[in-house]
Order: structure tokens, then sequence, then C-alpha cells
């Protein structure tokens, strides 16, 4: 009887022997014969009262796959649901166990490695960045389709809003006829294809008449910057003193002098870097007292309803668009991933104040609704 009997359910789990006249198998195999698989094993024991609810069985079935495993789901091999009249528990000595809480003999070596997200993966921090160095060096051709995709088309209108914002370049009205350096030092991180960096030359060119600013481009990825100096033939500052390219990280730049940037720029970039914090740091060490930190990122979107089409769009569309038009599913799906990962606009906020800089207004501008940010923090300048 249903008073008398044990419920057994571990994740291997099946009916052995078909009992049409048990009203248990009925109750329990429907709700368990829809699931998949999963790698792990957990055992329940109760004495069932003599009357449920219906939905009891589909209860526990939800309890235990939706709400405490909601990635996992159980094999449809049925092992044997155990009824007895003469027993109400499991006994003590089943080795029953949940092997995803099981300690893993694990090498000394990794239980120190420190670990960071690659996507929604985590991965130990020395993988990350060839990791996202094979991403780039794959979507590197195709990396204005890929922010097309990502930004619903419109990344362009808001890198050349970015750019006016900061307004590169020294307005002649302003310039000292003493100082040897009229121009801006600007260092663009993650800038490999020239997107941003161009805009600034040309706006501080046709703007503000400075022909003495200069960009540094540095990238990771030496194919992003192959294709930022295949680009740079196309303009009037190919193979002048006024654009260069460097290969660099920038969590870790002592080629670049302390105090020597007065603009540092990184758009869409910085989502992708092993260790963002120390990104930060590096910017500030490099950056002259009253020098600007400016980046621009995919973000979180304010509107929950506009959020809920945004991610159906990124997480269902761009890795299919990224199959098609540049046969590259995986990179896709990361680059979408990351977006997720990156901190919210009052996070990342706090963590560039961490680094030292002082915060004007609120500290960043949403872009359509916050599918987009742009940052900004200023260098103090030390009173002597």
């Amino acid at each position: 009887m249903l008073e008398d009997c044990e419920f057994g359910w571990q994740a291997d789990i099946v009916i052995g022997r078909r009992d049409p006249e048990s009203r248990a198998e009925k109750w329990v195999a429907p709700s368990l014969r829809k699931v998949a698989s999963c790698s792990f094993r957990f055992s329940i024991g109760l004495g069932l009262p003599q009357t449920l609810p219906s939905f009891f069985p589909r209860f526990l079935f939800l309890l235990f796959s939706h709400s405490f495993f909601p990635a996992m789901s159980v094999r449809p091999a049925w092992r044997a649901l155990h009824y007895s009249a003469k027993r109400r528990a499991f006994q003590p000595q089943t080795p029953y166990r949940c092997f995803s809480c099981t300690r893993r003999t694990q090498d000394p070596k990794s239980d120190h490695e420190r670990m960071t997200h690659f996507g929604f993966r985590n991965v130990p921090e020395h993988e990350k960045e060839s990791r996202v160095g094979a991403v780039f060096s794959s979507v590197a051709s195709s990396y204005d389709t890929m922010n097309d995709l990502m930004s619903l088309g419109i990344h362009r209108i808001w890198k050349d809003h970015f750019v006016r914002s900061l307004n590169p370049g020294t307005p002649v009205a302003n310039r000292d006829a003493d100082s040897k350096t009229k121009g801006w030092n600007i260092l663009d991180i993650a800038g490999g294809t020239g997107d941003i960096a161009f805009r600034m030359l040309d706006h501080a060119t046709n703007i503000n008449h400075d022909l003495e600013t200069r960009v540094t481009i540095s990238d990771i990825n030496a194919d992003m910057l192959a294709e930022g100096r295949k680009r740079s033939i196309e303009t009037p500052y190919y193979n002048t003193p006024r654009l260069d390219f460097v290969e660099a990280n920038a969590q870790d730049m002592p080629h670049i002098p302390s105090e020597s940037v007065d603009l540092y720029t990184v758009v869409f970039g910085i989502r992708n870097f092993t260790d963002k914090q120390a990104a930060l740091n590096e910017a500030f060490r490099v950056l002259k007292p009253g020098g600007v930190f400016a980046c621009m990122e995919f973000s979180k979107v304010d509107n929950p309803l506009f959020d809920a089409v945004y991610k159906r769009w990124n997480f269902s569309a761009i890795p299919l668009i990224g199959q098609v038009v540049a046969g590259d599913r995986d990179s896709y799906q990361y680059l979408v991933e990351s977006i997720e990962r990156f901190p919210s606009q009052e996070e990342f906020r706090g963590m560039i104040q961490k680094a030292g800089f002082m915060i004007p207004g609120q500290g960043y501008e949403n872009l359509t609704g916050g599918i987009a940010a742009i940052h900004k923090g200023i260098k103090p300048v030390v009173k002597s």
C-alpha cells in the first residue's frame, strides 16, 4: 500500500518492472520519462501518505530538476523504485551520494590557479588570453559586420558621438605658442582595426585644425593590427608620425611612460580583458594629471521589455548569422556571452573609481537604452 511504500529516486533511475496495478509507478513515471540526462546521483527516502494530491509527483520532479538543478535532467534509463510494506526508510548503508558535491582529487597546482570567465565558461586565467586571441583572429576581417550585428547596426553612430564628446585635438584658440607639443597624445587600446583612431585624427584635423595630434593604436592581437594597417593605407595618416601601431597587453605596458598620455580610449574591448581592474590601473598610470579615460562598451539595457527582445536577438540570431556570414558560430557565441558577463554600469563605474579616477557626473552615459554605455574618468591633478 502507498502508506507503507518507500519512494527512492536516483539519477540513472528506472522502473525495473512495470506493474499496471501500482499507482505509485503511474504517478512518478510520466513526469520522469520526459527528461534528458545527467551525471550525478541523489536519493530521497520518504514515506508517502495514503492520500496525495495528483500534482505531488510532478511537484517533486519540478522541485529537483528545475529549482535545484536547472541545468541537469534525468537519464531516460529507469532503475527500480522499491516498494516495501515492511520498510519505511532507505537502509543507512545504501551507497547513494551526490557526485556533483563529491570532492575529486585535483592537481595541487590547480588549487592555486586563478580562474576567470570566458563567456559563460570558467577557465584558468592563462587560457583566456589565447582563447580571446583566437576569437579576434577569426573575426578580424569581419569586425565591422560583427559590431553591426551586436549593435543592431548603430555602432557607427555611437562611435561618432563618442569622438565628438571627447573633442580630440587642441583648438587654435587654446594653443600655447610656447608649448613644444601642440597636439594631443592619444592611446587607443584594443583599437586594432583603427576604427576609433581614424575618427579621432579626422576630428582633430578637420574640426580643431590640429595637425599635431597623434594616436597610438595598441592591441594584443596581431591579426587585428594587420587589419588596421591595411585600412590605414586609404587614410592621409598612413606612414606618418601621427599614427602608430603597437602590439601590447593593456594590463601591462612598460613601453608607455608614466603620465605621458592625454587621452586613453578603449571601445568594445575591455570586456574581453582577463583582468579589467589591472587594465584600469595601468590606464591611470600612463595618463597625465588631468588626462581622460574614456570607454565605450556594451552594457545593461534598462528597460525589461527591450532587454528581453535584445537578448533574444543576441543569443538566437547573432551566432546563427555568424555561422552564415563568417562561418564561425562559436566566436560570435562567445562575443554575445561576454556582453552578458560584463559588469553593470554602476559596477564598472566603481571599478574606474577604484583605479583612482574622479568621475564626472554619474560617470556614464547610456546609449540606445543601455545597449552600450560611455564611461569617463579624469586623473586628478595633484597640487604641489
